[in-house]
């Protein structure tokens, strides 16, 4: 007969064919319970043992790619925020060639330790796996060759219970049970040796999967531990660098501030005005006027009452001379002051108090705030701090007030002693009126 297919004959492909029919026959008649079927307990637990082992070692196998690719993930996320950064890096910034070998040994490292858990880890994990499609193909083969013994063994008791024996059948179904229990029993054999071998080997292979990649985790991690540290040193030190460069960026503004004010005519609050020299000396007496020169002229001071400027100098009061209208060849101002004084008038605002109220001392003219600290240099000065406020009095005698200088003392002294023997001068730059 012709050749059905390569390596296959009709009269072999009939032989499977009755064969299949056979075990679908037996399996039946086992099912209704007409024909008893040999069944082995501890081989049907170690096949369910070898199945979920089975199972379990695709599922890792699954895992462990996954994670290989994620790391393969995780490594080109890396590499392009790398990139970005040296692009972004300006060639004048701290550590620049630094940060260009950083990048560098970063990619390696992910490139090691992608490659590692792949050639440790997921391979021996594959090669873990191989075994498991034969030995799968060889208890489907043993349960099949069951079938035949159980179909041979109840074929052979059938013959032996006819009531016409035929010692021809009976012998070559004999010789067949034999042939189907040797072909079975070498399988069951064989199979009962190595699946508790295999489900004893799965513990040591899962140790050596977990301790590799353990172990190249650790020494990744340590790795990209000490190269984190290496960018977070360089980031520091350009931040440094940063605010070196604010710092004179903003003393040059400060000094050329300063430059400024000083061509606007105008002092810097950071030092005190310098204390002039030894007050002018004091004009010549004036000559007192006569009783009806009072009388007189008393009207004048009744309808016009003088604003009196505690901080006029001597300039202020030659101008003022210089417009007052002669009379019998003299200056009211040049008058003596004690001939006026029955002569009284009212105290305009912010016009110098005499502390009779108990609340303001004597000689109080008006507050300042304290905009900068200044340290007292002499005796007569009044140490200030910022905040402080200061309660400005007229000096005893104007002619001892230097330009920029006003007396006064501590609002907080005043308060808790009700007495101005702490008062002292202080720059009027470094303060601000309230």
């Amino acid at each position: 007969m012709a050749e059905m297919g390569k390596g296959v004959t009709a009269g072999k492909l009939a032989s499977n064919v009755q064969k299949r029919l056979t075990r679908a026959q037996e399996k039946v008649l086992q099912k209704l319970g007409k024909a008893d079927e040999t069944r082995d307990a501890a081989f049907e637990e170690m096949v369910a043992n070898f199945n979920k082992q089975m199972t379990e070692g695709s599922k890792l196998q699954k895992d462990l790619k996954a994670y290989v690719t994620a790391v393969k993930t995780l490594h080109d996320a890396s590499r392009h925020l790398q990139d970005c950064l040296a692009e972004m890096y300006e060639p004048d910034w701290f550590g620049k060639e630094e940060m260009d070998s950083l990048a560098e040994d970063t990619d390696t490292l992910w490139l090691d330790y992608h490659q590692n858990i792949t050639d440790k880890s997921v391979t021996s994990m594959d090669m873990y796996l191989t075994q498991f499609p034969d030995i799968k193909a060889r208890i489907a083969k043993r349960d099949r060759k069951m079938v035949d013994f159980d179909s041979a063994r109840h074929h052979f008791a059938s013959l032996q219970k006819g009531k016409k024996k035929d010692e021809a059948k009976i012998a070559k179904a004999e010789e067949e049970l034999g042939r189907a229990q040797k072909i079975f029993e070498e399988l069951n054999v064989e199979l009962q040796d190595e699946l508790p071998a295999l489900w004893d080997n799965r513990v040591g292979v899962y140790v050596n999967t977990f301790q590799s990649l353990a172990g190249q985790q650790e020494k990744f991690h340590r790795e990209m531990s000490k190269l984190s540290q290496n960018l977070n040193d360089i980031m520091t030190k350009l931040e440094e660098q940063r605010q070196l460069k604010k710092d004179e960026t903003a003393a040059e503004k400060t000094v050329e501030g300063a430059k400024s004010d000083e061509a606007n005519h105008s002092e810097s609050p950071s030092s005190p005005p310098k204390r002039p020299g030894p007050p002018p000396s004091r004009p010549p007496p004036r000559p007192s006027p006569s009783p009806d020169q009072v009388r007189s002229h008393a009207g004048l001071f009744e309808d016009e009452a003088p604003v009196p400027d505690t901080n006029a100098d001597s300039a202020g009061t030659k101008a003022t001379e210089q417009q007052c209208e002669p009379w019998s060849g003299a200056c009211l101002l040049d008058w003596d002051v004690e001939v006026l004084q029955p002569v009284t008038f009212p105290a305009p605002k912010n016009a110098v108090t005499n502390g009779s109220e108990g609340e303001l001392p004597a000689g109080f003219l008006y507050k300042v705030k304290a905009i900068h600290d200044y340290s007292a240099t002499d005796g007569d000065e009044l140490e200030l701090t910022i905040g402080d406020v200061v309660l400005v009095l007229a000096f005893d005698n104007p002619d001892e007030q230097d330009d920029g200088w006003l007396m006064g003392m501590q609002e907080s002294q005043w308060l808790q002693k009700k007495e101005a023997s702490a008062k002292g001068v202080f720059p009027e730059n470094f303060t601000q009126k309230v």
